[in-house]
C-alpha cells in the first residue's frame, strides 16, 4: 500500500513540470486547467503565497504536503468529502469515467468517457483507473 506522503511526493512531482523542486503558481493554474477547472494567474498567487514557507513565491514540497495534511480543518474536510460525494455515484466509494462524465454532464460540460479517463489519469496516483478520496483532496490543492 502506498503511503498518503509518497502519494503527496508523486503528485508534487507532477505539477512540477520544469522539475526545480518547487511550485509556481503558473504550473499550479495550470494543472487545475488540465483538470477542467479554471484558475486566473492572479488566485494561483495568492494560494501560493498564503502556503509559501519561506516566501521566495513558490511551493516546495514541503508547502504541499502541509497543506494536503495540515490544519486538519474539519470544515475544510466536511466540505471536501462533500464536494467528493457528488462525483460518486455507483456507490464504489471512488470517482469513476462514468461518474465524472455524469457529473460533468450535470454542471453543462460535456466529456466523453475517454475525455474523462484521460482527466482521471492526471491525479490517478496509485494506477487504478479511478479517484480515492486522498487522490481528490490532492486534485483539489
Amino acid at each position: 500500500m502506498v503511503r498518503l506522503a509518497d502519494q503527496y511526493e508523486r503528485a508534487f512531482r507532477c505539477f512540477d513540470e520544469d522539475g526545480d523542486g518547487k511550485l509556481s503558481p503558473s504550473e499550479l493554474r495550470q494543472h487545475v486547467r488540465l483538470m477542467g477547472g479554471e484558475l486566473l494567474l492572479k488566485e494561483a498567487e495568492v494560494a501560493v503565497e498564503s502556503l509559501d514557507s519561506d516566501g521566495d513565491g513558490l511551493l516546495c514540497l514541503e508547502d504541499f504536503i502541509g497543506f494536503m495534511e495540515g490544519g486538519g480543518e474539519e470544515e475544510k474536510m466536511g466540505d471536501l468529502r462533500e464536494a467528493f460525494g457528488m462525483y460518486v455515484m455507483d456507490g464504489c466509494g471512488f470517482i469513476t469515467p462514468k461518474s465524472l462524465k455524469t457529473m460533468l454532464s450535470r454542471l453543462g460540460q460535456s466529456k466523453s468517457v475517454d475525455e474523462c479517463e484521460a482527466m482521471i489519469g492526471h491525479f490517478d496516483l496509485d494506477g487504478d483507473g479511478l479517484i480515492s478520496f486522498d487522490e481528490f483532496k490532492v486534485m483539489m490543492m
